[in-house]
């Protein structure tokens, strides 16, 4: 059955790359309304819907574009609602980036258990992979495939000799995706953070929320000790869920939010 969460929470914190402090709620959605976000500092409070067609870029954050209104770096709370398989949510912002929280997605599952969950009255629709589906660029590529459930295998190469190659496989299940995904962090290499934040990225970007690393280890201490690809593995995730409940077995290597956005929108329009 479709589900959605209980009651509305709310939380407050800084956008990752905008810096800007914001107010999120998360509040229950009707039956086939999907996951919408509203943007409550705007003029007639725009609706975006979560949907892969709405994506209009990729660079180091998912953004979504609709009614003159964008939302963006909304990957690590559509994990969290894949993940505790939410089918229909509305998440009110007063600016154009969700809190990053703990760089996780561990905070938005808290938000929805701590909201509960409610089982709607209509079945639940899902993104039946019939066939192969693939997208490729420089090397990179990630796969669509037939399967009975939800499986991801990513996985993640770094030239940097303290990262290298990390792969893992999951079964995407409500509690493997707690203990096993939820909690994992974005990634950020030293030298690379005064780049971002020339560009105007990564403004809110601290050691509470992100990971660092440089030549000569890591500036924060790990949950898993291979944060990097389970983070990589949460953020297919919530890029997917722009297509839908996806049930297939996704396999990835190398894949960014780009890649992620462009398989999700394939799936939309053929599954």
């Amino acid at each position: 059955m479709q589900r959605t969460i209980k009651s509305e929470v709310g939380y407050e914190g800084v956008g990752l790359h905008s810096g800007k402090l914001v107010s999120l709620k998360m509040r229950p959605g009707k039956i086939d309304s999907g996951i919408t976000f509203i943007r409550t500092d705007m003029a007639g409070e725009p609706k975006i819907r979560a949907r892969a067609s709405n994506v209009t870029a990729t660079m180091r954050a998912t953004t979504l574009e609709e009614n003159g209104a964008k939302v963006f770096t909304i990957e690590h709370m559509m994990s969290a609602l894949a993940g505790l398989k939410i089918d229909n949510c509305e998440i009110l912002l007063n600016s154009e980036e969700p809190p990053v929280a703990d760089g996780s997605s561990r905070v938005f599952c808290d938000l929805i258990k701590k909201a509960g969950i409610l089982e709607e009255n209509a079945p639940e629709r899902s993104i039946k992979i019939d066939k192969v589906y693939r997208v490729d660029e420089k090397g990179k590529f990630i796969i669509a495939l037939p399967y009975d459930g939800f499986r991801v295998s990513f996985t993640s190469v770094n030239p940097h000799p303290l990262i290298g190659v990390q792969y893992e496989d999951f079964e995407i299940t409500e509690e493997t995706y707690e203990k096993e995904i939820a909690g994992a962090r974005t990634i950020a290499y030293e030298k690379e953070v005064a780049a971002l934040k020339e560009m105007g990225l990564g403004l809110g970007g601290t050691l509470e929320n992100v990971i660092v690393y440089n030549d000569d280890g890591w500036l924060n201490s790990l949950r898993y000790k291979d944060e990097l690809v389970r983070h990589k593995i949460l953020d297919v995730i919530g890029d997917l869920k722009l297509a839908g409940n996806v049930r297939g077995h996704i396999i990835a290597a190398a894949s960014g939010h780009a890649l992620n956005t462009k398989l999700a929108k394939i799936l939309e329009e053929n599954c």
